[in-house]
């Protein structure tokens, strides 16, 4: 290898280096979708839910095989010891009197028994629908934990995002207040400010990086919380990618609250699990009538036994002793000291539970929509304010910088135009980023996806 082409090598692997560290730095920065598909496939509480949802899978396959035959299979084994015995005495194994002398001995008994309900009701066919309908709400209920931790990925999310602006502000802020307390020494030395005059420019700059302190300090703590949601308990980099937004995001239009309703009411898992609710609830009435019906059943078995001290080889009793048998069941409830009349009874009010807790969810959902599109359109409005204001504070500021710094203007003013203008654009970010959340959540309830 050359010279030339050694040092193209060591450009091309110091190039190839510089993506990896790039890639690697990009990995540690996730976007909103990132955040909620990892949420998604990590978060505790919606894998306690799926593990729900397999018992109520288990459940439902126990509950359609209680409509076939049982099956069992029974042995004893036992001895039998008469240390007073004098003579023979009887003995009696599956239905058959034998003598014995023996004062110890051993019989065993054998058993196949089987036993089916052919009709109770209805109850056990309504039991499968039930639980069938309980699956359906238990998958509603994951669903529904997926939304809320969404919902509160977003905000979080969100919340990051103006922090991170808010902070660029800061430091803008910071820079500014420095540069005017390296102007304001500059003039006490020429005697153009008193020492007070310093002192507040002083407390000025050391105000502003206490803002700055502050608001990181609220930026990890959101990042915390963000990453708690996540499941990720490790010391791994973390941050959030940025979003390029603009005043055509911030001012799109926004969906009425009864268009959002609407669509939410055939759209959110609480109101559809609150309906299935209903439904099961009649099913609970069904099942509690049938208890005044008449069940039947069928058994059969067939037995068999052994003991010692039989003149029979214990082949020749178990040929002798087998034995079937089959029967019908029929049970009339006549008097159940009103068990199936309460159980009706209840059966009623859980119903009726069911639909107050539907309207009650109704009611939620309707506030809740409301709330967003209140959200969304006062904070749009104070956009539009937030923005007339900056414009006019960033130049009457400006303008005040300048004049102090030739003299013409004293610290009073110059500390209350910085007020102003820290405070339209805090106010012009809170606006934005709100709008932008309220707006994507209201999209949301319409079965849209969050984007940011």
């Amino acid at each position: 290898m050359n010279f030339m082409s050694y040092k193209n090598y060591l450009m091309y692997a110091a190039c190839l280096f510089q993506a990896l560290a790039v890639a690697g730095q990009d990995s540690t920065r996730w976007s909103l979708q990132e955040c909620i598909d990892y949420a998604i496939a990590h978060n505790i509480q919606l894998k306690q839910n799926k593990i729900t949802e397999e018992q109520g899978a288990a459940d439902l396959l126990q509950k359609k095989a209680e409509l076939f035959p049982s099956l069992s299979f029974s042995t004893t084994q036992a001895i039998d010891y008469r240390p007073l015995q004098k003579s023979e005495t009887s003995i009696v194994a599956n239905g058959i009197a034998n003598s014995s002398s023996n004062k110890l001995t051993e019989n065993g008994n054998y058993g196949l028994n089987a036993s089916w309900t052919v009709w109770d009701g209805g109850a056990n066919r309504k039991n499968i629908k039930a639980q069938k309908l309980q699956n359906q709400i238990s998958a509603l209920a994951t669903q529904a934990t997926a939304n809320s931790i969404q919902e509160q990925i977003a905000q979080l999310y969100v919340q990051i995002l103006y922090s991170k602006d808010a902070l660029d502000v800061n430091k803008a802020m910071e820079e500014t207040a420095k540069s005017q307390f390296g102007r304001g020494k500059e003039m006490y030395e020429q005697g153009q400010i008193s020492k007070a005059d310093l002192a507040q420019l002083e407390a000025q700059a050391a105000s502003a990086q206490y803002d700055c302190v502050a608001t990181q300090t609220q930026i990890d703590n959101y990042k915390r919380q963000l990453k708690e949601l996540l499941e990720i308990t490790d010391d791994r980099k973390f941050d959030i990618s940025g979003i390029g937004t603009n005043d055509e995001a911030t001012m799109q239009l926004i969906p009425s609250v009864n268009e959002v309703y609407q669509k939410a009411l055939n759209l959110r898992p609480e109101i559809q699990s609150s309906r299935l609710g209903i439904d099961a609830a009649d099913l609970d009435i069904d099942i509690a009538k049938a208890g005044y019906y008449p069940s039947i059943s069928l058994t059969a078995g067939i037995g068999d036994s052994h003991y010692s001290g039989s003149r029979e080889s214990a082949g020749e009793q178990m040929r002798q002793n087998l034995s079937a048998s089959a029967g019908v069941t029929l049970s009339i409830p006549i008097f159940d000291n009103k068990r199936n009349k309460t159980n009706v009874q209840k059966a009623k009010l859980n119903k009726m539970d069911s639909e107050l807790q539907l309207q009650d969810q109704q009611k939620k959902l309707y506030s809740t929509v409301e709330e967003y599109w209140l959200n969304a359109y006062s904070n749009q409005q104070k956009y539009v304010a937030a923005n007339a204001k900056l414009k006019s504070a960033q130049t009457s500021y400006e303008l005040l910088d300048e004049q102090f710094k030739n003299g013409l203007k004293n610290i009073v003013e110059l500390m209350n135009g910085r007020d102003e203008l820290m405070s339209a654009q805090q106010d012009r970010l809170q606006s934005k980023y709100n709008t932008l959340l309220h707006i994507q959540l209201l999209k949301f309830y319409q079965g849209e996806s969050i984007n940011l």
